[in-house]
């Protein structure tokens, strides 16, 4: 006789349950920074039953947006997808006050592997499995299977009304303050997670999708000529594009340590202090930097298909270098010489990893091998978080003690300040000697040196790390920026003119211009920024 066991299917949550289950979840652990920053606003004694529905429509909220990525994705894939988005960009939000939003993404996409690394600790690692992996594996295991695509439909769309019944009811109890919450503080809503980071990466994908017609390539339509002078010298101009730093922490600019010692003594130095930053990342402020377009009306795509500041000099007969120890060039410098420092096949300075004053290895056999005008442009590691101590030789390390971790957490705020410091005393001794070079040469060249950072940083104000917020409300830290001038003795530039002008407010908008009244080169495009950095003699007196 031959026996059959009937075993029992195992568990399964159907759709909805699945759904309310993760968003339960996520909304009790993926979103402590925005209930924080609720609570700095709406403190318990007095607003405990507003802060208890406004739990209720965020739970809400997540639980209609899960029902909507179900509707294309399953129940079980919608989980895994909101689980692991709900630990990583959680982590980031309570661990430095970062918002994940289009252009943080764009970000890390573009950044090197070596520097994203600095950010994968055993924090984040635990983050990810404890309130990502595991919560996916069982939420796979324990998932509905897939039953067709009517089935589907009509359970996830019963889902999302009813999600939204539950928003409608907990808004319609508060109105007034829901209405004071939305208009007010619209950035506290950017830290719902997954939310925000899930619909930034959409937005992300949606502006990367292939057009029906690729746009053809955009020339700013100017006619560019180098003017004709009596001079008998050239050119010889190296523009510097810092990483990381701010302004507040430059000593000349009033910070209370010393950490421009060695720019200190350089003579016919201008420091601007009143220069804000396009963006508040690498992958924004670079570009824009070198574009024709304002801040105002900036938009990366456009811009890295079409004509930008180097691309108009090399046009007019300018020699253009861009040598970079950083992730790349943004797409500045897809038109013009480009040479990799990242790796010891080219830098000499090389040991965890390279570093910004090999750049100069080489220069002068480059120099040499050129005649008319030169700008080289020398793109830094410089201050790139939150490894600091990363970024400097260990003899630079002169505030103690410094923070030796990219896990920040297991440093005091003090500590972390020490490394960043470090790594603009580096800076100082690195910009030191661009100035070297270029005084050697300034027998056969009118020579300067501009310094601009792309962007600022934080240092654990306000418990905000690192960079990247949203534009609209980053901290100053984020996004006042050191711009620096050396007018070497040769050049044209007026100093004295334009050291008039070292605490007027500008913005990245002037590099652009500045650029073009530097190597005296006409155009019909009309200045976009409000001021330049540098005057120029007059003619008579050159």
């Amino acid at each position: 006789m031959k026996y059959q066991i009937n075993r029992a299917p195992g568990f399964r949550l159907k759709s909805y349950q699945l759904l309310i289950v993760i968003t339960l979840f996520l909304t009790a652990t993926a979103n402590l920074t925005f209930f924080t920053h609720v609570l700095e606003i709406y403190p318990w004694v007095g607003n405990a039953a507003f802060l208890c529905f406004l739990g209720l429509a965020t739970f809400a909220s997540l639980l209609f947006l899960a029902a909507l990525f179900s509707l294309v994705l399953t129940a079980r894939i919608t989980a895994i997808v909101f689980l692991i988005a709900g630990a990583m960009s959680s982590y980031f939000a309570d661990s430095f006050g970062t918002v994940i939003d289009v252009d943080m993404l764009r970000s890390v996409i573009e950044t090197n592997p070596s520097e994203s690394a600095d950010l994968i600790t055993v924090s984040l690692a635990t983050r990810l499995l404890l309130a990502g992996i595991l919560p996916a594996i069982i939420a796979w295991r324990f998932g509905p299977r897939y039953k067709g695509f009517t089935h589907s439909l009509l359970s996830n769309s019963a889902t999302a009304v009813g999600a939204l019944i539950m928003v409608a009811a907990s808004i319609s109890m508060f109105s007034s303050q829901y209405a004071s919450f939305f208009r007010e503080h619209k950035q506290v809503r950017y830290y719902i997670s997954p939310a925000y980071p899930l619909y930034s990466a959409l937005q992300l994908a949606a502006s990367s999708l292939p057009k029906s017609a690729p746009l053809p390539f955009q020339s700013l339509g100017a006619l560019a000529n180098i003017l004709e002078t009596p001079s008998a010298h050239s050119e010889l101009v190296i523009l510097v594009v810092g990483e990381t730093a701010r302004a507040d922490h430059f000593s000349l600019n009033g910070y209370a340590r010393n950490t421009n010692p060695e720019l200190t003594k350089i003579d016919r130095l201008i420091s601007y202090s009143q220069i804000q930053s396009c963006g508040t990342s690498t992958a924004i402020s670079v570009p824009c930097m070198f574009s024709y377009s304002s801040h105002n009306s900036f938009d990366v795509e456009r811009a890295r298909n079409t004509e930008n500041g180097l691309d108009l000099l090399q046009s007019a007969g300018v020699n253009i270098l861009w040598r970079d120890n950083n992730s790349d060039s943004k797409g500045v410098a897809d038109r013009v010489p480009f040479e990799d420092f990242r790796s010891p096949e080219r830098n000499p300075v090389c040991g965890h990893e390279c570093r910004d004053i090999g750049m100069l290895d080489g220069l002068q056999s480059y120099v040499d091998g050129r005649t008319g005008d030169i700008l080289i442009v020398l793109h830094q590691m410089g201050s790139h978080g939150p490894a600091y101590a990363r970024r400097y030789p260990a003899e630079f390390e002169a505030f103690t003690p410094a923070c030796q971790s990219g896990e920040l957490s297991e440093c005091s705020q003090q500590e972390i300040i020490n490394a960043y410091d470090n790594t603009i005393l580096y800076t100082d001794f690195f910009l030191s000697k661009v100035i070297a070079f270029l005084q050697s040469n300034a027998n056969r060249y009118e020579t300067s040196m501009f310094y601009v950072s792309d962007h600022g940083e934080s240092l654990g104000e306000s418990g905000v790390y690192l960079h990247g917020m949203p534009y609209s409300f980053a901290p100053r830290a984020q996004t006042h920026v050191p711009v620096l001038a050396w007018i070497g003795e040769t050049s044209d530039i007026d100093y004295e003119q334009s050291k008039l002008l070292k605490d007027a407010p500008n913005t990245h908008d002037a590099v652009f211009d500045t650029l073009l009244e530097i190597f005296e080169l006409t155009s019909d495009l009309v200045p976009s920024a409000e001021a330049k950095l540098v005057m120029l003699k007059p003619e008579e007196d050159e």
